[in-house]
């Protein structure tokens, strides 16, 4: 256990396979709508070569399986042995990534670069500064083979950042079965930020309406219905009644979360025309963040009830602010609104506080930053619900910055990398010791 409790990062085989990690991520982008498929497989195979001579089929201790379900799109699942079957498992590092446009980075974000303690291209952040730091982790604990009670896995997946395909990553290596020992002691989730346990997150559904009205010449308003305060009413009223029907739950504050579920437009498009004419449709797009003591099956229900109240009598919505020429309803026409659920929506995680895991990352992050802050946020981690409600304990952490997920110029700290590696060691330590 001493040499466990000093283990420290290889600086020199992180550095290089993160670069090298980083110098293909434009090929590992993606977002299907605009025909970019990611070939995690590229990752997955740097991975095995650093790891090779670990593995047991070359004379080392770590159990290594690449799993695709389709191809060049890899999953990799490592094993260190443990003397039970208890389990410490580190889960959710994906060799996927966002994608990134040149010309809005000052640096190019397909080629790995560093200045200083920052560490900079796509991926970096989220989640290949991870895959890298455990990677090095494994190497090092398959170096100094401790004798440990605790089985150490480790889980890469691939299409983290887009939930168009199923059947290709976590979710059908849950299904398979090849998570199941994960069951036997906590689930780490490593695919957060600011280094720090995150307790909870929310759920996560995208919503669209397009509010129909009728075309007419703006000096006759009245012989029209303008699409556009139509739309701007009903978002009003549909905020306000979600926030009436989900309100701050007091469960929100014991686990600190930043803000509470929320209802927002965040697009919105109508039908071009003259300036001088009454625009007939526009379409509002958004998202709900919910947080995970709400069900959205649930708010998902209560929206198309508001939805459907407007439609039986759209002037529920008018905003006398419009003027006395605006209406939703003329003799010969309705306004109407048409809802559709852009993803299926999905359920925040609220991690078990009393559980071994959570009081040992916590203990450890304290034992290496000197202070520990658990935080919960309404950012969404997808698939992990999932996960807690087939039995895992799932704990969140991560050590990129939350300011650079999904961002421009997106950049890590090789320091926090460094304690990522600290932490991974003590947080072992600690259960090791509770066994």
């Amino acid at each position: 256990m001493e040499g466990l409790a000093a283990m420290e990062m290889n600086e020199t085989r992180f550095l290089t396979l993160l670069e090298k990690m980083i110098n293909v991520a434009e090929q590992l982008q993606n977002n299907p709508a605009f025909g970019l498929i990611p070939k995690e497989e590229l990752v997955a195979d740097m991975v095995l070569e650093v790891l090779k001579p670990f593995m047991k089929e070359n004379g080392g201790v770590l159990e290594v399986q690449k799993i695709n379900y389709v191809d060049n799109r890899s999953n990799l699942i490592i094993k260190y042995p443990g003397t039970t079957d208890k389990v410490c498992s580190f889960v959710g590092s994906h060799m996927d990534v966002v994608p990134a446009d040149r010309k809005e980075w000052e640096r190019d974000p397909f080629v790995f670069s560093r200045e200083g303690d920052l560490l900079y291209g796509r991926g970096t952040t989220d989640c290949l500064g991870h895959v890298a730091a455990l990677t090095d982790f494994f190497c090092n604990l398959a170096t100094i083979k401790p004798t440990l009670k605790h089985g150490i896995a480790c889980v890469f997946i691939a299409n983290e950042e887009n939930g168009t395909f199923a059947g290709i990553g976590v979710d059908e290596l849950a299904k398979e079965g090849y998570l199941d020992e994960c069951k036997n002691g906590p689930l780490f989730w490593i695919d957060a930020a600011d280094s720090q346990p995150c307790q909870g997150t929310a759920g996560v559904m995208q919503w669209s309406f397009t509010c129909s009205g009728k075309l007419f010449h703006s000096g006759l308003p009245h012989k029209g219905i303008n699409a556009i305060e139509f739309a701007m009413d009903a978002c009003t009223y549909i905020q306000g009644r979600f926030y009436a029907d989900f309100p701050r739950h007091p469960q929100e504050d014991v686990y600190e979360f930043i803000t509470a579920s929320t209802l927002k437009p965040t697009q919105v498009n109508c039908i071009e025309g003259s300036l001088n004419q009454i625009c007939p449709g526009c379409t509002v797009q958004g998202d709900i963040r919910l947080t995970p003591f709400y069900d959205m099956q649930v708010c998902k229900a209560a929206v198309e009830g508001y939805v459907a109240d407007i439609n039986a009598n759209p002037n529920i919505v008018l905003n006398s602010s419009h003027g006395n020429y605006s209406k939703y309803e003329i003799p010969e026409l309705k306004g109407t609104v048409d809802l559709k659920w852009v993803t299926p929506g999905e359920n925040g995680v609220a991690c078990n506080m009393k559980s071994p895991g959570f009081t040992a990352l916590c203990a450890a992050t304290k034992h290496v930053l000197g202070e520990v802050k658990p935080y919960a946020i309404n950012g969404s981690l997808p698939l992990i619900r999932e996960l807690q409600e087939k039995g895992f304990d799932v704990q969140i952490s991560g050590y990129g910055s939350s300011s650079h997920y999904h961002a421009n110029n997106e950049c890590v700290s090789l320091q926090s990398m460094k304690n990522a590696s600290k932490i991974f060691s003590k947080l072992i330590c600690i259960l090791e010791e509770t066994a």
